[in-house]
């Protein structure tokens, strides 16, 4: 049988369109769903990315969905990273991805304590107890002020021990992190400005226990609609699950097998018709956005002698240049703010006039703030400069 086919200008054009950046939204929460999540790991981009994709960026709108409205969700999730997604979305991914990820955290923290601090289960349980009380007590507080409540989270473990990097380490930032990851409690608003990394912490209710395999084909479903086609290795990558899961998820999901530049993959049985070309577009779009983030094989939109210079050594990418579905060069700010950019490819006068309304947007909503991604790239340093 003969597999349809999709081709690159194909997955070009459904990237344009549903990642909002052919045509922009009007809320957040749609940006969120749009693209499953938002890389939350650096805050600064879960602000970049939705207000690239809005109509009307605003810094306030998006902290407003974040932390008074609560329709955004911050969890530890796949491939051990931290994503924004929508309220509604946020079990899902917590059963499909997090649960696991959760667990395996716990594990480590059990054995670290036990090892560096001698504690067991139990002791564990009673601190964890003592800090939500704490944490109920106040409202919100931050890590420091929970430790002054809960004196035992400034117990300290010895970290790499007879190494020449050896370190004190309180056991109050593990046993927090785990505490979120199970969804117990939850990131509020940061201390200082959005880019800031310190948060206050709120007591959270933890999510449903939904079935996994269930979830696990949901989430399957919402990354074909959002970044499908795509291959089974490009799923198991940007899920962190291992291949069986992966494999059980694309077929509960009804994923169908098509055929692609980069091997054969998968779509959505009611994916497989072209879909019509979004207008020439132009976007400036930050470090770890989930867009570039979105496949393991890149390609078809961003040539592999470029990423030397837009990627860091451990597979971040930086500030990108999109022209009509490929990524076609950088941006960064200097230390007064301004946003400049570089070309790795020629894009004709009319993409080079595009890209650079897009710069001029980026700067006026930005205010002058100056963002530095938290991985540094090539490419971005060299602008920076």
């Amino acid at each position: 049988m003969t597999l349809p086919e999709i081709d690159d200008a194909g997955r070009r054009a459904r990237l344009g369109v549903r990642h909002l950046l052919a045509a922009r939204a009007a809320a957040v929460e749609d940006v969120v769903d749009a693209v499953v999540g938002l890389h939350a790991t650096d805050p600064a981009t879960v602000f970049l990315s939705a207000c690239a994709r809005l109509e009307r960026p605003s810094v306030a709108e998006v902290e407003d969905a974040l932390y008074e409205r609560r329709t955004l969700e911050r969890l530890l999730c796949m491939r051990r990273t931290m994503f924004a997604v929508t309220a509604a979305t946020a079990p899902v991914v917590h059963a499909a991805a997090g649960a696991a990820v959760a667990a395996n955290e716990r594990r480590k923290l059990v054995a670290f304590l036990a090892e560096g601090a001698g504690w067991d289960a139990d002791r564990l349980a009673e601190v964890e107890q003592d800090t939500l009380e704490a944490l109920r007590r106040r409202g919100a507080a931050t890590t420091v002020e929970l430790t002054r409540d809960v004196p035992a989270l400034l117990d300290q473990v010895v970290v790499a021990a007879g190494k020449p990097y050896e370190a004190r380490q309180n056991v109050s930032s593990r046993i927090i992190r785990v505490l979120a990851a199970d969804g117990r409690m939850r990131r509020g608003r940061p201390l200082g400005t959005w880019l800031g990394t310190q948060f206050r912490w709120e007591p959270a209710t933890p999510w449903p226990e939904l079935d996994p395999d269930h979830a696990r084909a949901e989430l399957a479903r919402r990354w074909l609609a959002a970044y499908g086609p795509g291959t089974e290795a490009d799923l198991k990558w940007w899920t962190g699950w291992n291949l069986g899961h992966t494999r059980k998820a694309l077929a509960a999901a009804g994923a169908v097998e098509v055929r692609l530049s980069t091997g054969t993959g998968y779509a959505l049985p009611d994916d497989l018709e072209p879909v019509p070309e979004p207008r020439p577009w132009a976007a400036l779009l930050p470090a770890l956005d989930p867009t570039p983030m979105g496949w393991q094989a890149r390609d078809w939109y961003l040539p592999a002698r470029h990423r030397p210079r837009l990627f860091d050594t451990a597979g971040n990418v930086g500030p990108t240049v999109w022209w009509h579905g490929e990524v076609v060069g950088g941006w960064a700010q200097r230390a007064d703010g301004e946003v400049v950019w570089e070309l790795l490819r020629d894009v004709g006068a009319d993409g080079e006039a595009a890209i650079a309304r897009e710069a001029d947007r980026l700067a006026s909503w930005i205010g002058g703030v100056r963002v530095i991604p938290r991985f540094r790239t090539p490419l971005e340093k060299e602008l920076a400069r």
